[in-house]
């Protein structure tokens, strides 16, 4: 299926970001081989469809995604590689050898992300991550310029602190991105989810590893094909925007099952937990 070739927003493409990465228009995606053309065209379509351009506050209403009866149907073997699975990982939660990873590419302005953080994320961590089904590993997928930039790079640096995901709630907190993310409202972000050293988090998020962090989390991303926030691979199936989550249930549901058969229950090597 060919890419959909639809304009992106202005402030969706930024001509240079300030951890050094251009703009989303110029990214190609497929950098994880020709086997998932498919799969990048599906998400690239589905998370323009399901992300109303140029409105980051918006609520996604579109039915962007569907779960076949048929599990294999809309999976792609390899996108389910990107999950790192790596138990010592800041920004995730959930048991490293979980038999279902869901990966969440997401830009802290952005307010599908918000909606999925509030109202959908606390019940599947609850249902499915607490029992062992269930892993979730965050990828920064800032689109939306300076501010995003600044929010991304301060969650990683929360994170060397042990203190991502309360950031992840500060900042996702209804109101809170109405509220900017320059550098003093981080801080205030960071002391609110518990950052003990401030002066470690101020210079962190600043620095070398954490643009290349984020740098990286964005390659990812623009590779498989997204454009828009949030987009998310869950086993391998992609899905684009702040679905319901009878979306998210029916793929976690079906794709634990399939691991249950297969016997491809998540990586022994990494086996351990990352919580929040």
């Amino acid at each position: 299926m060919p890419t959909p070739k639809k304009p992106l927003p202005k402030k969706t493409s930024p001509k240079k970001s300030p951890s050094g990465s251009t703009k989303p228009s110029s990214r190609k995606p497929l950098v994880y081989g020709a086997v998932i053309v498919a799969a990048a065209a599906l998400l690239g379509f589905a998370s323009y469809k399901a992300t109303a351009p140029g409105d980051s506050s918006a609520t996604s209403t579109a039915p962007a995604a569907e779960v076949s009866a048929d599990p294999q149907a809309g999976v792609y073997p390899e996108l389910t590689k990107l999950a790192r699975r790596d138990a010592g990982d800041k920004l995730a939660v959930g048991r490293a050898d979980a038999p279902v990873v869901l990966i969440e590419y997401a830009d802290f302005k952005c307010g599908y992300c918000g909606k999925f953080a509030r109202d959908t994320e606390p019940e599947l961590i609850k249902e499915y991550v607490e029992d062992g089904t269930l892993r979730i590993e965050w990828r920064n997928f800032p689109i939306f310029g300076e501010e995003s930039e600044n929010a991304a790079r301060a969650s990683w640096a929360a994170g060397q602190q042990d203190r991502f995901w309360e950031f992840h709630a500060a900042a996702y907190a209804e109101g809170a991105k109405e509220k900017g993310f320059g550098k003093d409202r981080i801080k205030a972000l960071a002391q609110q989810a518990g950052v003990k050293d401030l002066a470690r988090f101020m210079k962190d998020l600043d620095g070398p590893d954490a643009r290349a962090a984020v740098a990286k989390d964005q390659e990812q991303g623009y590779g498989i094909g997204a454009t828009s926030t949030p987009s998310f691979l869950i086993n391998g199936r992609p899905i684009a925007g702040a679905q319901p989550k009878e979306t998210f249930t029916q793929a976690i549901e079906t794709a634990a099952a399939q691991a249950k058969t297969t016997g491809k229950a998540g990586a022994t090597g990494n086996a351990g937990s990352s919580a929040k």
